[in-house]
């Protein structure tokens, strides 16, 4: 399962690996195009660029669907 958060304008933060090691991707949606803010080690990194109270959890419901 893969992490991802959304916040308010546009914002989203995704867990990756980036060369074998866990980052925090912090990217930002404006119309058409998403724009890479940064790569964060911690959630304090994060906050830094987008508040967390304002992340929400996106979850994908495609793994359950019914039979």
């Amino acid at each position: 399962m893969v992490l991802r958060m959304v916040g308010l304008h546009g914002y989203e933060v995704e867990a990756i690996n980036l060369d074998g090691r866990q980052r925090l991707r912090v990217s930002r949606t404006v119309g058409d195009r998403r724009y890479l803010i940064a790569y964060c080690r911690t959630p304090a990194e994060v906050a830094a660029h987008v508040d967390l109270a304002d992340l929400v959890e996106l979850t994908d419901f495609s793994a359950y669907r019914r039979l």
